[in-house]
């Protein structure tokens, strides 16, 4: 292997990987992972095919000001390339963003400008039409448009397209991939027309996206619904789209994307994002659709490492009903973090208040039972905390017995639901037993969360 000069010089030529554990029918299923991308993602092969196309135009030099709307990976594309070639970069996305994400994007020096997802095309606070209007009121920067920029779909068209058939031998019944800005679809279409016109084109949308009605039904919605996965799905047709050789869609829900995901780390290793997971089941529901032996690719678009605190955190999967728990009929149905399970982070009397401190940040929660033994004996939270070292720092070192509250709101198991409220009236958590067995918490959140999964 050589030696290379430049990160850059890593983006593409990503391997294709046979899936062994998959139910895919008759069918053969191969992943492109496009994780491995040095960025993380498919949109590393964008990035660099947009700005340096400007470059060449003479449209950009070192020192400029770039400007883009993005859900996030085409962000961390163009992040990369302006780091190593000396740009300045805006970035505007909605706010349904990772957090990895987002850390990643400052970490690689790119300005973070957050907007509403909730809101569609042509409303000010849209992040595609924020991001112009950016870009139009800062002296000297330059739009990258991926919606509007042919440079993207070039990118597929030249570079990833050629570079499937050379790892498939030419040979390839049908390819499965996602539509965001639609560069990579388009590309791909343009490139499959030309050597290798058998390949059926069949994409993945999330519901709530306009895409999959208008491929199945030519019915194009002015209306969309929101949706959790990222990176993919329109409320309308980019403008760089070319959507006339794609036959077939199929509308992922957000539950079963996340779940598809979570199932390909267990039975394949592969650690995939958010939109990976629609793309994966709907190839899987191609594929088992399928009557004779077919020979079917499926991009793993970004790393799974940009949701761990989303889709592979089973707290968060619960919180948003993706995750379900046998239903007991009683306040245990509300504990997020039982303590039978092992889940409560909890602390002793006898610890320092430093180390209840550092478990409320590390677990990101506010407030601790305080265990002795089996038996609660005090919950500490961070006001409890602040009071006590406010003035005094060096009371971060008392034992937690010295801050904790001992008068809890203790609601037996089998206490109806609305006597949890004046609980919360009064500011704190309800501590939920079982005669006298601690089974856990619940919190404000989690009762709206549990009150929200009821009408899903």
């Amino acid at each position: 292997m050589p030696i290379h000069q430049s990160v850059l010089e890593l983006i593409g030529e990503t391997p294709v990987v046979q899936a062994q554990r998959l139910d895919a029918g008759p069918c053969t299923l191969f992943l492109k992972l496009e994780s491995q991308n040095p960025g993380g993602s498919v949109k590393d092969r964008i990035g660099i095919s947009m700005i340096e196309a400007a470059e060449k135009r003479g449209d950009i030099r070192p020192g400029d000001t770039l400007v883009e709307g993005t859900a996030g990976n085409t962000g961390i594309g163009l992040a990369l390339v302006a780091q190593q070639k000396g740009y300045k970069l805006i970035l505007v996305v909605p706010d349904k963003m990772s957090r990895e994400k987002i850390f990643n994007l400052k970490a690689m020096g790119a300005q973070v400008v957050l907007t509403r997802s909730d809101v569609a095309k042509g409303h000010p606070d849209y992040y595609q039409d924020m991001a112009e209007r950016i870009a139009r009121e800062t002296p000297g920067a330059y739009f990258i448009n991926q919606f509007g920029n042919p440079d993207n779909p070039a990118a597929h068209e030249f570079g990833t397209g050629p570079e499937i058939l050379r790892q498939m031998d030419g040979d390839l019944d049908a390819i499965v991939f996602g539509c965001g800005s639609s560069g990579t679809m388009t590309g791909l279409s343009r490139c499959f027309a030309n050597h290798s016109p058998k390949t059926e084109l069949i994409l993945a949308d999330p519901v709530g996206s306009i895409l999959e009605e208008y491929i199945n039904r030519g019915t194009l919605s002015d209306k969309s619904a929101s949706w959790m996965v990222e990176g993919i799905g329109e409320d309308f047709l980019p403008p760089i789209s070319d959507f006339t050789r794609v036959k077939k869609a199929y509308a992922i829900p957000d539950k079963e994307s996340f779940l598809t995901a979570r199932m390909l780390l267990e039975k394949e290793g592969i650690l995939g994002g958010s939109s990976t997971g629609t793309l994966l089941a709907a190839a899987l529901r191609w594929c088992r659709e399928q009557t004779e032996p077919k020979r079917v690719l499926v991009f793993v678009c970004d790393t799974g490492n940009k949701y761990l605190s989303k889709m592979y955190n089973d707290y968060w999967m619960l919180d948003n009903g993706f995750l379900e728990r046998e239903s007991q009929g009683d306040l245990r149905d509300l504990i997020l973090r039982p303590y039978s399970r092992k889940d409560t982070i909890v602390v002793g009397p006898n610890d320092l208040l430093v180390t209840a401190y550092q478990r409320m940040k590390l677990y990101d929660v506010s407030q601790l039972p305080v265990m002795d033994g089996e038996k609660i004996v005090g919950i500490v939270d961070e006001s409890d905390v602040l009071l006590h070292v406010y003035g005094d720092e060096n009371r971060f070192r008392d034992p937690v017995s010295t801050a904790m509250v001992s008068k809890l709101d203790i609601l037996d198991v089998g206490s109806p639901m609305e006597a949890l409220l004046p609980v919360f009236d009064r500011g704190h958590v309800a501590i939920v037993t079982d005669g006298t067995r601690f089974l856990g918490l619940i919190t404000r959140i989690d009762l709206l969360n549990w009150l929200r999964r009821r009408v899903q």
